[in-house]
């Protein structure tokens, strides 16, 4: 992978992709969601998050809770967290219902609860994660940058300023969400992100573009398209 002072997560619950991610030493550490299983057609939670730890003893990987309830994510994260000494617990900022998760948050810290503070999209959500977590304990801030993007707004200063919250206490990182392509990586080293976890397709370009000469680009779109004539069986003569 190229040097950068950013950590590179894989986004995803593909579990063969992420075991191959490890083993070829393409990425820092690993996120997943329950939008991500459902998508990679996970069916037993339990044999997933064994699975993974098994095979990833030494990465972080973050597993989200699915309650909507605070009382019922404290139990989730209970189970969660007893996956392995890598495994960051998610939550997320606010329920469903808009109501504030907090209260858990800074409950799980103070018991030494490492989490993935999730879906957060506000400077005043940083603040307030931030001052709740117990300092020393490790805690991730996910920023979800892309959907912020996603909006017309540009999250840099959002992101800058996130930055210099997360950092004000031991232990916090802020992570960089919902990346869309390969600058965004870019972006997130120079303004000193932690961590920004990307998906599959992502990665790949981190791993194998980062740093080519741009140059050699022409040559290489121009031999795609030669070779997708060739299969086409198109003509204009």
């Amino acid at each position: 992978m190229a040097k950068l002072n950013v950590e590179v997560f894989a986004d995803g619950a593909d579990i063969e992709e992420m075991k191959a991610a490890y083993k070829n030493k393409q990425v820092d550490g690993f996120t997943t969601n329950p939008s991500l299983m459902a998508k990679a057609g996970v069916t037993d939670y339990k044999a997933f998050a064994e699975e993974a730890v098994k095979e990833i003893p030494d990465a972080s990987i973050s597993f989200e809770v699915f309650a909507d309830d605070l009382e019922t994510m404290e139990k989730e994260a209970a189970i969660l967290k007893q996956y392995g000494e890598n495994v960051f617990v998610k939550i997320p900022i606010v329920n469903t219902k808009g109501e504030s998760t907090i209260p858990l948050i800074k409950k799980l810290s103070a018991d030494n609860v490492r989490l993935n503070v999730t879906a957060v999209y506000t400077i005043e959500q940083v603040k307030e994660i931030t001052e709740a977590v117990t300092e020393g304990v490790p805690t991730y801030v996910s920023v979800f940058a892309g959907r912020i993007a996603d909006t017309g707004v540009d999250p840099l200063p959002l992101m800058k300023e996130a930055v210099k919250v997360t950092h004000s206490k031991d232990g916090v990182k802020l992570l960089w969400a919902s990346c869309r392509e390969l600058f965004n990586v870019i972006q997130a080293d120079e303004i000193g992100a932690d961590i920004i976890t990307c998906p599959a397709d992502v990665v790949k370009k981190v791993n194998t573009n980062l740093g080519r000469d741009i140059n050699e680009l022409s040559v290489d779109t121009v031999k795609g398209f030669a070779k997708d004539i060739q299969s086409s069986g198109l003509s204009i003569l």
